[in-house]
């Protein structure tokens, strides 16, 4: 399989190079997940440019990696404008799969997650150490019966 693979901070970048993504090749793309999670990366964008043919494993491949970027907080987005791809997403309902078509609005949905995530943990803090005190109790008391 060809491909290529940028990293940011952020977010790893993985251009397709190929036509389609199927039982021949996905086995490969799972292992370079794989890697690119062990790396640290959550959020993985999949550049679909090139992609015209897209099989069950090839679906099956995705579903895994986005549940891998969503156990992370992350996400994984693919960009494409082939709308047989996308109507093939559709069909398969993996929960919470973005799919973009410019990389462009990938890498700010990436950055926006990133923020609600972060906005999210602060939230989270307050809740913990604020009004509602250590415990971040619901304000009942218990009763005795």
């Amino acid at each position: 399989m060809e491909f290529k693979v940028e990293k940011n901070e952020q977010f790893a970048l993985i251009e397709l190079k190929e036509t389609s993504l199927n039982q021949e090749n996905s086995v490969e793309l799972e292992e370079v997940v794989r890697k690119l999670f062990r790396e640290g990366y959550g959020n993985m964008i999949m550049e679909f440019g090139s992609i015209i043919e897209l099989d069950g494993f090839g679906i099956s491949l995705i579903r895994k990696a986005n549940k891998i970027c969503l156990n992370e907080l992350g996400l994984l987005i693919i960009v494409t404008k082939n709308d047989e791809i996308i109507n093939q997403l559709d069909d398969a309902k993996i929960e919470d799969l973005t799919v973009m078509p410019t990389t462009q609005e990938a890498i700010d949905a990436v950055y926006l997650n990133e923020l609600e995530n972060d906005f999210q943990s602060d939230e989270d803090d307050e809740y913990d150490h604020g009004e509602y005190g250590e415990s971040g109790g619901s304000g009942e008391k218990e009763s005795d019966y």
